[in-house]
């Protein structure tokens, strides 16, 4: 590690070494390689000439290619680009060192963006995988503990007032629900991906059209035989110079949503923490405050919303880029898009990672669940009580202004004397209810006031969540690790 310089937290702290790879220069310019070769490829089979009518590429030049996919010569490309100020012609340079047979044929044809949009599209699909393959395995884990606690009666709140009761587990369901959203959204831009292609300076083929000798059919196939060579279906059917950066809005949106639903998640969590029902993992060794050391600080949850925070504000960025394009090509994409897309898959990998590991060690406490809920119930069971004190005879209007008159006492004495409510022994000791506390108590069991939570978790799960688990199994089981 330098510590003479900047270094990005992404990398040092929070991202994982599988995404932090998918962004590396390894990455990278091995990409570039792996595309001059399929270019050099496809115009050989395209039957390519050169102007004594003799094949213009060979397989020898092919396979020298080939043989320095790997081992990039990085020196020799920075000492170039010193010179020549240009990334991409610094890279042909360096390859064609390690190639002398086949430098003539390197880049033959095409432009930057060749390869530099190419790889970016690559890179971006590669990443959306790997955010697939953890959002997949953080449904999973989540799947798990709504269905073990989609029984246990808890508070629900509005406004983060006491409202009619839920279950932690159906709570749980509605966080389930935000990622099956965000699940779809990623699904579909993995279903649409496409590389721009072969499609030269302004995206008319010009200079393939040269090459090819005015044949149109050659320059179509061009594009679809690079994009199969390089595991894509399609390439954009039409184009300026650079693939649409309308792609990179729709990439970071996806992500931003991802944030979103973590974000709801970590604030629920931090709430649940300050009322001691849900606690987050705490490790053994775990320091909560460095002056306060009783304290048991929710800390992964607020990384979650500190990094969600910045995707969501990030993803601002290629919508910005896309809106202010000038025609077929301008280079003011190219800085922003070099710091803002690779961050906003760092963090949302860091996101989803601290996730899977809050979820994965959660702890709950349901005795004080259940004492919270208790406290409450009394003014919950009102209604039910008095259906009962009707059924024995009693004046369902007169009824009706005793609860009220009572609950504001029972509140009075909770709110401004710190006692427990008392609701349910005020109206036991009015006879005009003719009912016992016992019979008020056997009202008010917690299982009653949850309506269908714990069935709609089960539906929920069996007829949603399982069969997305089901056709993604081959991507559940991931491992986690947080680094601080």
């Amino acid at each position: 590690m330098s510590t003479d310089r900047y270094v990005s937290p992404l990398s040092e702290r929070y991202a994982s070494k599988e995404m932090q790879f998918i962004f590396s220069p390894d990455m990278k310019f091995q990409t570039w390689r792996k595309l001059w070769i399929a270019l050099a490829e496809t115009e050989k089979e395209l039957g390519l000439k050169d102007a004594d009518g003799n094949p213009r590429i060979t397989d020898e030049q092919i396979e020298e290619l080939k043989a320095h996919v790997t081992d990039i010569n990085y020196d020799v490309a920075k000492a170039r680009e010193k010179k020549v100020r240009h990334d991409v012609m610094s890279h042909v340079y360096a390859y064609g060192v390690q190639c002398p047979d086949a430098k003539p044929i390197i880049h033959l044809g095409a432009t930057s963006c060749y390869v530099g949009d190419n790889t970016d599209i690559i890179i971006m699909t590669e990443a959306m995988q790997l955010v697939k393959k953890k959002l997949v395995c953080l449904i999973g884990e989540l799947a798990k503990f709504a269905k073990e606690y989609k029984d246990l009666p808890t508070l629900a709140f509005t406004h983060f007032q006491p409202a009619q009761p839920t279950t932690v587990g159906k709570r749980a369901s509605l966080w389930l629900e935000d990622l099956l959203m965000d699940l779809e959204d990623v699904d579909y831009q993995l279903s649409k991906a496409k590389l721009l292609g072969c499609k030269g300076t302004t995206g008319t083929q010009a200079s393939f059209l040269e090459l090819f000798e005015g044949d149109h059919e050659k320059c179509k196939m061009l594009d679809k035989k690079i994009a199969e060579k390089m595991g894509y279906e399609e390439s954009f059917p039409v184009s300026g110079q650079t693939y649409p950066r309308k792609l990179d809005s729709q990439m970071l949106n996806t992500l931003s949503l991802i944030a979103q639903s973590a974000y709801k998640f970590s604030n629920d969590i931090r709430l649940l923490q300050h009322l001691k029902q849900i606690e987050e993992p705490f490790e053994k060794s775990q320091i909560g405050s460095s002056a306060m050391a009783y304290k048991r600080n929710p800390m992964r949850s607020e990384r979650i919303g500190s990094l969600a925070r910045y995707v969501i504000v990030d993803a601002l960025n290629p919508a910005i880029t896309a809106s202010t394009q000038w025609f077929e090509r301008t280079l003011d994409d190219s800085a922003n898009k070099r710091i803002s897309v690779p961050e906003a898959f760092l963090a949302v990998d860091a996101i989803l990672s601290l996730y899977i590991n809050v979820v994965d060690g959660l702890v709950v406490y349901d005795k004080v669940i259940n004492q919270q809920f208790m406290r409450e119930i009394p003014f919950m069971a009102t209604e039910n009580i008095m259906m009962d004190a009707v059924k024995k005879g009693g004046d369902r209007q007169d009824l009706h202004e005793k609860i009220r008159v009572y609950s504001m006492e029972a509140g009075k004495t909770v709110k401004m004397e710190g006692k427990e409510n008392n609701l349910a022994e005020l109206i036991a000791g009015d006879p005009a209810f003719g009912l016992t506390l016992e019979e008020i108590n056997a009202v008010m069991k917690p299982e009653n006031f949850v309506g269908r939570a714990p069935q709609q978790v089960e539906d929920f799960l069996k007829d949603y969540v399982e069969p997305v688990l089901e056709q993604n199994k081959d991507l559940l089981g991931i491992e986690v690790e947080i680094n601080v």
